[in-house]
């Protein structure tokens, strides 16, 4: 079994920055902003032939108000689930009040704490190591992690005080697949991480009515009804005139890495406010990268039976094109029709991930063509041979003739709502992919032309020749 190795201290004395060296990775947003880290990020640690797992949270101060405090709840969550604590402190600012206190917590929970003194850089780090001895532990470990400097020694006092994790070649049992990832995106403040905690059954990440809470895309494995899922929680896309935090700027590249990451992506829509331009610019990405896709109305609780019928009807004019998803209902709060998300998402992912034969790709082709002849296109008809598959998620159907390149967008869509009705695709784009096959005479001449030029030459330089009449 895996220990949990948790990274705690002050908002901004580096713990994201550790976090990124200690798990090799780039995974938690780094900048020199306090507070920037919300919920709990988890990732893989490995020292020598052990494996852990990284806990990398926000940062307490005990001066927390408001959303700071529901950070604080998610780290000292993360220091009751862990074996080992990482309590991180700044060099350069000395030991504070803030700092007293934490110890004091870490001390009454009787986790086993190992003190990291960071930004050890530019200075004497005997002297700044010597003034953390106050706050009553006996392991202290001065690093630098923005440089690297000290993370073998780290690693090593990590082994030393906690070496009961797995090891790596006895884990490979234990590892499953993270199953069907979810990512779960829309505008800020349309009830993603409420929707999160709600499908997971606990507060997992940070919610309060505040647009942008959630800052980075936190990934949750989980289990449920015996099948892994991994859920994706994501930073609200709004538009770009509105963008104005640099921090926000990286949370929509990791929100748009994620939705290319995930199986299947959880548009969540405000009931109350309906579709806006936003939404739909959100829904066009998720088309373009070709991932299986499930709407869900949140909010829908409490509104007027006469604000339904519109967001009904607005839902069907506007979202024509992507009448292939399937769409929900629900309230995250409350958990009304939360529950039928896993059917769709289930069901889009078999759809998305499902194979076909050459030969029975090849017999729905035909009885399209039969149904609706390709259109001429100077004065030849178009001629579409046989189809086989070309990938999934999404599926990618490959169709050889001649003239393909001339083919109509209009009938493309014609041949993409036959092959998603005669596969059952649900929830999942189709890709249509045109081959056309090679001429074998093109540019060379033909052969029985050059024999006729060649007789005409031996006979008077290309003219034709005569013929003697019998008397």
């Amino acid at each position: 079994m895996l220990s949990t190795v948790a990274l705690v201290g002050r908002p901004n004395v580096g713990k994201s920055t550790l976090f990124n060296r200690l798990t090799k990775s780039r995974d938690a947003l780094v900048a020199n902003y306090a507070g920037l880290t919300r919920d709990r990020k988890y990732g893989e640690l490995v020292i020598g032939e052990r494996r852990y797992l990284a806990i990398d949270t926000g940062g307490i101060s005990g001066e927390e108000e408001g959303i700071d405090l529901e950070m604080a709840d998610q780290s000292r969550q993360a220091i009751e689930e862990a074996s080992l604590v990482l309590f991180l402190v700044d060099c350069k600012d000395g030991v504070t009040p803030a700092d007293e206190e934490l110890a004091e917590h870490l001390r009454k929970s009787g986790k086993k704490v190992v003190l990291v003194a960071n930004k050890i850089d530019g200075q004497n780090e005997d002297m700044v190591v010597s003034q953390f001895y106050e706050l009553g532990f006996s392991e202290i470990i001065g690093i630098a992690a923005a440089q690297g400097r000290g993370i073998r020694g780290l690693q090593q006092a990590i082994v030393e005080v906690w070496p009961e994790t797995a090891l790596l070649e006895t884990d490979e049992e234990e590892i499953k697949e993270g199953g069907i990832k979810i990512a779960i995106v829309g505008r800020p403040n349309v009830g993603k991480s409420t929707l999160v905690n709600r499908m997971l059954g606990e507060d997992r990440v940070v919610v309060y009515d505040q647009p942008g809470t959630t800052r980075d895309s936190v990934y949750i494995p989980y289990e449920r009804d015996g099948e892994p899922y991994t859920l994706i929680d994501t930073a609200g896309v709004r538009r770009r005139k509105n963008i104005k935090l640099t921090v926000e700027k990286f949370s929509i590249v990791k929100t748009l890495q994620a939705i290319d990451d995930a199986h299947v992506v959880i548009l969540v829509v405000d009931a109350q406010e309906g579709i806006v331009e936003q939404d739909l610019h959100l829904l066009g990405h998720v088309i373009d990268t070709g991932k299986a896709l499930v709407i869900a109305l949140n909010k829908w609780d409490g509104l007027e039976s006469e604000h339904k019928a519109y967001v009904k009807t607005e839902l069907e004019r506007r979202l024509s094109f992507v009448d292939f998803a399937d769409t929900h209902f629900i309230s995250a709060l409350h958990g009304t029709g939360v529950g039928h998300l896993y059917e769709s998402v289930k069901r889009c992912y078999k759809s998305a991930t499902e194979k076909f034969s050459t030969n029975y790709l090849t017999r729905i082709l035909e009885h399209a063509v039969s149904e609706h002849q390709p259109p001429l296109v100077q004065g030849r008809r178009i001629k579409l041979r046989y189809a086989h598959s070309g990938g999934h998620n999404p599926p990618i159907i490959v169709i050889h003739g001649n003239q393909t390149k001339s083919v109509p967008g209009h009938y493309q869509r014609y041949l993409e709502k036959t092959f998603r009705r005669a596969l059952d695709l649900h929830g999942t784009p189709v890709r249509i992919e045109f081959k056309t096959g090679d001429n074998p005479f093109e540019g060379k001449k033909a052969k029985f032309k050059t024999q006729r030029m060649e007789k005409l030459r031996a006979h008077g330089k290309g003219a034709k020749p005569t013929r003697t009449r019998k008397k």
